[in-house]
């Protein structure tokens, strides 16, 4: 496998039409790059950052075999990778001449990526997050459901999405305050974060749901204020939102959770999600342009 395998472009467009079977072959292990770019397909190539983004396609004897892509200012997302594609990747990635300030994927191909990424440029990477991808099995509402209702969120409800939006992104770490308010309108276009509201109508807690994309719907994100955790109000929401996405039709229903968290991964084992993979984000520290 050489660096010159991989084909790079600037070009949702061109990038789907050589890619788009290969992401929908496997949308589960796929769901991040087929989220993604159906969010840049349907709300502009700004939609993640103002610098534009960029996508790479691996291709060997005419078939399609990996993808990447990065939306500045996150990391470069790439989908699974023998310990060969993974070297060619960081080979192709060192000539580049653009930013990699770190790379999040299935476990076993991130971490082949970040010891040839050392050994090509001699930056020093670390693991920042693990991260379990689970699917829905069969569905089971959490007991005791707590009082009060889910609803779906509206352009009425926009300032408590941008406010909980921030929120949440700043609790897990990143910093997403400033495309939140792209994020609430993007969501409440078609319907795509649902409210635990307690039966006086105060909202207690939020699901969302991405886009139906090949058959797959992701839950993300789930969020409930701190001094409202612990009364069951995040279960009932998720159970919720996923019971609505079967209800639409999605073959699949998948969410990530960070496996530091043991309280959310017992919670989701619970509603019925099963693990498929294990995915890491590293940071590339010392990276700068190459």
């Amino acid at each position: 496998m050489r660096p010159d395998d991989w084909y790079l472009t600037d070009d949702l467009d061109t990038f789907l039409t050589r890619a788009g079977a290969f992401l929908r072959s496997r949308p589960a292990l796929h769901t991040v790059p087929l989220t993604v770019t159906e969010g840049l397909r349907t709300r502009g190539p700004q939609y993640y950052g103002a610098e534009a983004p960029y996508f790479g396609v691996l291709e060997s004897q005419g078939a399609v075999r990996a993808a990447y892509f990065r939306t500045p200012p996150y990391p470069l997302n790439v989908t699974p990778l023998t310990a060969e594609e993974a070297d060619s990747l960081a080979a192709h990635l060192a000539g580049l001449g653009r930013t990699v300030p770190g790379v999040l994927g299935e476990r076993s191909t991130v971490d082949a990526l970040a010891r040839s990424w050392e050994g090509r440029t001699g930056t020093t990477t670390t693991v920042q997050q693990r991260q379990r991808l689970y699917r829905l099995g069969t569905l089971t509402f959490p007991q005791p459901i707590p009082e009060g209702r889910p609803r779906i969120a509206d352009a009425a409800d926009r300032e408590q999405l941008v406010r909980w939006y921030g929120e949440f992104m700043e609790a897990i770490g990143e910093s997403g305050a400033e495309r939140a308010e792209g994020w609430a309108d993007a969501r409440i276009s078609y319907g795509g974060t649902t409210f635990w509201e307690t039966p006086d109508g105060t909202p207690v807690a939020m699901a969302g749901v991405t886009p139906m994309v090949a058959g797959q719907i992701r839950v993300a994100p789930v969020y409930t204020p701190a001094h409202l955790r612990g009364r069951g109000y995040a279960g009932a929401v998720t159970a919720e939102v996923s019971r609505a996405a079967l209800a639409a039709g999605a073959a699949e229903v998948l969410l990530f959770t960070d496996l530091a968290n043991p309280t959310s991964n017992a919670l989701y084992q619970r509603i019925g999600y099963r693990p498929v993979a294990d995915f890491a984000m590293y940071d590339f520290t010392a990276t700068a342009v190459l």
